[in-house]
């Protein structure tokens, strides 16, 4: 049976995830700053402090009712579409663009978006959003909203491997990544690989990698492997909070993998800041 769902519906929902997300980390992310600052495997007293002011600035987020971050990110939005659904009342690109112009003028956040990359003209909405959307069995619309910012984005990178390319190979390039990243991405740093796909799936990917549950682990052995010892590399670059260089400088890594074609092994870095921001809801 079709289930009709009015995009209106849609911009309410996108406009209400754009507040929470800018003001409210998901679950245990704000926890583990906290946990961090008060722990010994931070060796660092400067950067225990710099750690518990980061957990006070989530914590103040919510109760002032202002943003996490000044840079409330470009609007990227994942939408899963059942395939039993249609849409009534104009077109769902619309309808995004709308939700998130409004969540972003009542939230009285930052609109980092030009019109044309060369031209420079901001749109004065946060919009066009970046949206990837898929089909899906059942009838229900599922929206990931996840803002982000440039000065992590900037640090991301994309490298097209060969086959021959050994897990060595990948951890190696992304330690390499946040290594030269430094402290500019606000660390301690989250990240999202991408490994497989193409070109443009593998930062797909990473992206998604990066939204991915506050605390789980990618499901199939080699690839949680692979993000624990991502992890450790990059906490024993020595950078540490905002560059400070303590001995947490990561504090998640996420891997997501695709098939791809039998002469290449693409791989993307997507890195994030400390403020890893992400909220989604099921229309």
């Amino acid at each position: 049976m079709i289930r009709e769902i009015d995009v209106a519906v849609i911009r309410d929902n996108i406009a209400e995830l754009a507040v929470t997300a800018n003001l409210c980390l998901p679950v245990g992310a704000s926890e583990q700053l906290l946990s961090l600052s008060e722990s010994d495997v931070e060796k660092s007293p400067l950067c225990r402090g710099i750690l518990r002011d980061m957990y006070d600035n989530t914590e103040a987020a919510v109760k002032l009712n202002v943003p996490i971050c000044q840079d409330t990110g470009m609007a990227v939005v994942f939408i899963d579409v059942g395939q039993d659904v249609h849409f009534v009342g104009g077109d769902i690109t619309s309808a995004v663009n709308a939700g998130i112009a409004l969540g972003y003028k009542r939230g009285y956040m930052r609109m980092s978006v030009v019109a044309d990359p060369l031209e420079r003209v901001n749109t004065n909405t946060n919009t066009p959003a970046v949206i990837h959307t898929r089909i899906v069995p059942g009838d229900k619309v599922k929206i990931l909203f996840a803002p982000k910012g440039f000065g992590s984005e900037n640090m991301s990178r994309v490298k097209m491997f060969t086959p021959s390319a050994t897990d060595e190979d990948i951890l190696d390039f992304i330690a390499d990544t946040i290594s030269v990243a430094g402290g500019n991405p606000c660390p301690p740093v989250t990240v999202g690989v991408g490994i497989g796909g193409d070109f443009e799936l593998c930062a797909v990917l990473a992206k998604r990698a990066l939204a991915r549950e506050f605390g789980s682990a990618n499901p199939k052995p080699r690839y949680a492997a692979l993000e624990r010892e991502a992890l450790a590399r990059i906490n024993a670059l020595g950078i540490g909070a905002c560059g400070f260089h303590g001995s947490v400088s990561g504090l998640y890594v996420n891997v997501e993998e695709y098939a791809t074609h039998i002469a290449g092994l693409p791989i993307a870095v997507n890195v994030g800041c400390y403020v890893n921001r992400h909220a989604e809801c099921i229309v």
